[in-house]
């Protein structure tokens, strides 16, 4: 056996993390951003805090969950832990029958509602934003249903996210062929510049979202947000317990307007959590609706 394999081993062998480390970072990052993680995902922090831990020299868990709770660097090492513990997997025109019923059936009612009462002002939350692949998304569906109305409309879509890392990217708007796989090539003309292997999101698409952080179990924060005719929330709750859950989707309903509009993952459901919102049932999609 090689000397450096063993040191390998040695390694993987001081980075195990002990019951006790698990409950008290598993509790540490619940009371910090309402993300549960269960007893049988303890491989989870042990596989994506490793490198944090070598990065700060810290020679166990234990360490790592003093260095949170003391260290003079503590309020920039939360928001590194933020990032290696969310998932950020998503695309452009992502789930697309979901985006089709948002454009054809959400949208138009929404629009002819705000004709009504001659309001011209929308505003959208995607919470959980990533990367930015879906506000954007939503600026160019918006783009689409308005036309050359788009100019009399004051629109604002509110993008937030746990990680600044994410929203860093996500400000900038310069992203690979990869992130554009599901989305339709005549869009991508449109709404993209092409520089070699880069794709950069047009500045009239960038002027219609507004990026900032956001933890979801901060009621300060989360009331913050501007009221909105609709709420995009997709794949995040799937990180909460129920009572999480119950907290984040009471947030979003109290932030909706009388009539407003959820779009939850389509793997997720508002099943046990709230009836406060009415399912309404289209091909492909699930969207809630707040009673008025």
């Amino acid at each position: 056996m090689s000397s450096l394999f063993s040191k390998t081993i040695s390694l993987r062998k001081e980075l195990k993390i002990s019951e006790l480390e698990f409950t008290q970072l598993r509790d540490f990052i619940y009371d910090q951003a309402g993300i549960f993680i269960a007893g049988n995902r303890k491989y989870l922090l042990e596989n994506r805090l490793a490198n944090r831990l070598k990065e700060l020299n810290l020679k166990n868990f234990g360490e790592y969950y003093y260095y949170l709770q003391y260290d003079s660097g503590k309020k920039v090492e939360l928001n590194k832990l933020f990032e290696v513990i969310t998932t950020n997997e998503t695309s452009f025109y992502r789930n697309p029958p979901q985006l089709k019923v948002f454009q054809t059936k959400v949208l138009p009612e929404v629009f002819d509602t705000l004709r009504k009462k001659r309001k011209k002002r929308l505003r959208i939350w995607s919470a959980g934003c990533s990367t930015g692949e879906e506000p954007y998304t939503l600026a160019m569906i918006i783009s689409e249903v308005l036309g050359s109305e788009l100019k009399s409309w004051d629109i604002k879509i509110t993008a937030n996210d746990l990680s600044e890392r994410v929203l860093k990217s996500a400000r900038k708007g310069v992203y690979n062929e990869y992130s554009l796989r599901t989305t339709p090539k005549e869009i991508v003309r449109k709404y993209f510049d092409q520089d070699e292997k880069d794709y950069k999101v047009k500045a009239a698409t960038k002027q219609l979202v507004s990026f900032g952080q956001i933890n979801l179990s901060d009621r300060v924060q989360v009331k913050r947000v501007e009221r909105s005719e609709i709420v995009f929330c997709r794949n995040v709750i799937i990180y909460f317990d129920e009572a999480m859950k119950k907290k984040v989707i009471n947030a979003y309903y109290d932030n909706l307007v009388p009539g407003g509009f959820l779009v939850i993952g389509h793997s997720e459901s508002l099943h046990n959590i709230t009836r406060a919102f009415k399912p309404v049932h289209h091909p492909g999609a699930i969207i809630y609706q707040k009673l008025e």
